[in-house]
């Protein structure tokens, strides 16, 4: 029941971030892919409305966002750290730069006209279209980076990446953190998903050899699972008990309430579910599916709203 399921699709780059660190800290897990537009039926019957990728399922219990995730792993499997003692905060503030101000210059960037044509390039035009409609929705109204801003962004974002290498093998230090799965996954969607992109990469050469670093952890030892099973999983474990002690209240929302919890803005469809858990960094909701039975659904705080349900 302990096994470790990634709900995730291949060139999704949150998910590639994840498996690294699988490979980092050698771990074995059960692949489930799942679509990368909606409808995610499968997908929302564990988490109950949060549709993003990745999702990390142990039996009932569901992580959603890969912040959260590595967190978990890092319980999970302590060494290899994604945390060392001398760096961890600035890790984290790195990390959390990466997964959003780098992440989105870079995927503007790398979905600029060459690199939309390139990614989609063995899929019929009502593919394409489907996935813009699809992103457009779960943009609501965040605002975009065109093309050449982007570029500029990427190079400037690269240069310091660039100067952070000049002394040491990894971003903090002579062993990667959390701040490097973090600033390498939209690079390799870069370098892999979009090659007619990576041209950029020639103001940067640390920073593509500290790729090949990264790159060489691989993506620890995985075996196919069909999502029916991984659902059928869920029904038949029990989530694992959560510590309520431990009650960090900023809402006034008592434990037992029925809550929502929402992205702060990409993919901010709501997950419903009774509050069990307020905990320093995280949320974990009750919640029952037909197919999926009781489970355990866990957020972060940073990035999210908690509201009463209704």
């Amino acid at each position: 029941m302990n096994e470790i399921i990634l709900h995730h699709y291949p060139a999704s780059p949150f998910s590639e971030k994840v498996r690294l660190v699988f490979g980092y800290k050698k771990l074995a897990w059960k692949s489930v892919i799942i679509p990368s537009i909606m409808p995610k039926p499968d997908v929302v019957a564990l988490t109950g409305g949060y549709r993003k990728t990745p999702c990390m399922q142990i039996g009932a219990d569901i992580y959603c966002d890969s912040a959260l995730i590595c967190d978990q792993l890092e319980q999970l499997q302590p060494s290899p750290t994604l945390y060392p003692a001398d760096s961890e905060g600035n890790a984290r503030i790195v990390a959390q730069w990466a997964d959003t101000t780098l992440f989105w210059a870079a995927m503007a960037y790398n979905l600029g006209p060459k690199g939309a044509a390139q990614a989609f390039a063995n899929a019929p035009p009502e593919a394409r279209m489907a996935f813009g409609e699809d992103r457009a929705k779960m943009s609501g109204g965040m605002t975009r980076l065109r093309p050449a801003d982007s570029s500029a962004a990427c190079k400037s974002y690269l240069l310091r990446l660039e100067a952070m290498l000049a002394q040491s093998a990894f971003l903090l230090g002579p062993a990667p953190s959390i701040a490097d799965f973090a600033a390498y996954h939209s690079l390799w969607f870069t370098r892999v998903c979009v090659p007619v992109m990576a041209d950029i990469f020639q103001v940067a050469p640390r920073v593509l050899k500290w790729m090949d670093s990264m790159a060489a952890f691989g993506h620890g030892e995985q075996e196919k699972l069909s999502a029916t099973d991984a659902i059928a999983l869920a029904a038949n474990s029990i989530p694992a008990p959560v510590e309520s002690a431990i009650f960090q209240d900023e809402h006034g929302i008592a434990l037992g309430t029925p809550v929502s919890i929402a992205a702060e803005s990409f993919g901010a469809e709501t997950t419903e579910g009774e509050l069990i858990a307020a905990a320093v960094t995280q949320y974990t909701l009750r919640r029952h599916d037909e197919r999926a039975g009781t489970v355990h659904v866990h957020f972060p705080r940073i990035g999210y709203v908690l509201k009463v349900a209704g």
